[in-house]
C-alpha cells in the first residue's frame, strides 16, 4: 500500500502545484509604487505623480485588472534613498526616481547629470535609441532595475542670492543634487551639501543651505519662493538636466507574462512625450510663481551657460573619465547624441 500510494500522492502534489502556478499567473497582482514627490490626482498636481497615476490607470486598464497599482508618494512608503535598492532587493517592485541619487554605487549613472552634457529635453530623450541609452539599461538591468518610462527634467537655481554664472558661485552653500554637478559647484567656489530634493527647503529655511539647484517641477512642488529670493530659471538655459526615470524592479518584471510585459512597456513609453511637455511647462510656470511672489528671476544667457560648461569639462568631465570603468567611452557616446 505504501509503495502504491507514494507515486500518487507525488503526482498529486505536482498536479496541485501546476495548477497554482497557472491560477497565481492569472490572478491579479497589486504592485506598489513609491516615490518622494507630493502627491496629487491624476489632473493635478506633481507631474511627476500624475505620471506614475496615468501609467498605473492605463496599465490597470489594459491588463483587465490583472495588474493593480497601490501609489505612495512624499516617500511614504519606502525613504527616498531607499528607493533603489528596494528595487533591487525585491522589496518594492516601483519607483520614479533620479538616478544620480545612486552615482555613489553605480558610478556610471552619474553620467546622467553631467552638467553642461545635455541641453534640451528633445537630445536627452534621444538616448534612449542611442548607444549610450543601451549601456545604460544594460547597466540598470544588470543590477536588478528596468527602465519604463524616460524623463527627463531640466533645472534652475533658487537662492537667497543671484547666481547666473560661475563666479556667483564662490562662497555659497549650495546643493546640486549629483556627484558631478557638485564637482562642477565646488570648482566654481561652492560648499556643497548633497541632499534629496524634497529636504532643500528646511535646509534654506534653516540656513544650511544658500542656494539649491533642482528641477523646476521640485522648485514648484516644494514651494522654494518662500525660502529663497532669486530663481535663475530653465527657461532659456541650464547646465542642469537630470533623467528621472520610471523604474520597475527587474524581478517584479520577470514575473510578469509576455502581454503584462509588453503593455507595462507600451504605456511606459507612451507617457514620455507628457513627461517633456508638462517638464517644460514647469520651466515657465517656476518663473512665473517667482515673479508674482515679488522675487527676481533671471534666465541664463549662451555666454553664461558656456562659462558653466567650461568648469564642468575641467572639473565633473575630466573626473568622470578618471574615476570611472571606460567613462571616457561614456561621455564619448553622450556627446554624439546632438
Amino acid at each position: 500500500m505504501r509503495k502504491f500510494f507514494k507515486p500518487l500522492l507525488v503526482g498529486a502534489t505536482v498536479a496541485a502545484f501546476s495548477m497554482g502556478v497557472s491560477t497565481h499567473a492569472l490572478s491579479a497582482q497589486t504592485i506598489k509604487i513609491s516615490h518622494q514627490f507630493p502627491g496629487g490626482t491624476i489632473d493635478e498636481g506633481d507631474f511627476r505623480d500624475r505620471l506614475v497615476r496615468k501609467f498605473a490607470a492605463e496599465v490597470e486598464k489594459q491588463t483587465k485588472g490583472e495588474l493593480k497599482f497601490e501609489i505612495f508618494p512624499a516617500s511614504s512608503l519606502v525613504k527616498t534613498r531607499a528607493q533603489f535598492a528596494g528595487l533591487q532587493k525585491g522589496s518594492l517592485d516601483m519607483t520614479l526616481y533620479p538616478l544620480a541619487y545612486e552615482g555613489g554605487k553605480i558610478p556610471e549613472v552619474n553620467i546622467t547629470l553631467m552638467p553642461g552634457m545635455v541641453t534640451s529635453y528633445e537630445q536627452g530623450q534621444r538616448w534612449k535609441g542611442a548607444p549610450i541609452g543601451k549601456a545604460l539599461e544594460k547597466k540598470l538591468e544588470d543590477n536588478g532595475v528596468k527602465i519604463i518610462s524616460w524623463v527627463w527634467q531640466a533645472g534652475g537655481i533658487a537662492a537667497k542670492s543671484k547666481i547666473v554664472e560661475p563666479n556667483d558661485v564662490k562662497g555659497v552653500k549650495i546643493r546640486g543634487a549629483g556627484k558631478n554637478m557638485d564637482l562642477m559647484l565646488k570648482a566654481a567656489g561652492g560648499s556643497i551639501t548633497n541632499i534629496p530634493s524634497n529636504e532643500v527647503y528646511n535646509a534654506m529655511q534653516t540656513g544650511v543651505l544658500d542656494a539649491g539647484v533642482t528641477s523646476s517641477t521640485s522648485i514648484i512642488s516644494f514651494r522654494l519662493e518662500e525660502v529663497g529670493d532669486h530663481l535663475t530659471s530653465a527657461r532659456k538655459n541650464t547646465f542642469w538636466f537630470m533623467f528621472e526615470p520610471l523604474l520597475m524592479a527587474k524581478s517584479t518584471f520577470d514575473r510578469l507574462t509576455p502581454a503584462q510585459q509588453k503593455i507595462v512597456m507600451n504605456v511606459g513609453a507612451s507617457l514620455e512625450q507628457f513627461g517633456i511637455d508638462e517638464s517644460k511647462k514647469d520651466d515657465f510656470k517656476a518663473a512665473e510663481i517667482w515673479e508674482k511672489a515679488g522675487k527676481k528671476v533671471y534666465d541664463m544667457d549662451d555666454a553664461a551657460f558656456a562659462k558653466f560648461r567650461a568648469v564642468a569639462k575641467e572639473s565633473a568631465w575630466a573626473q568622470f573619465a578618471k574615476d570611472v570603468d571606460d567613462g571616457q567611452k561614456w561621455i564619448d557616446m553622450a556627446v554624439d547624441v546632438k
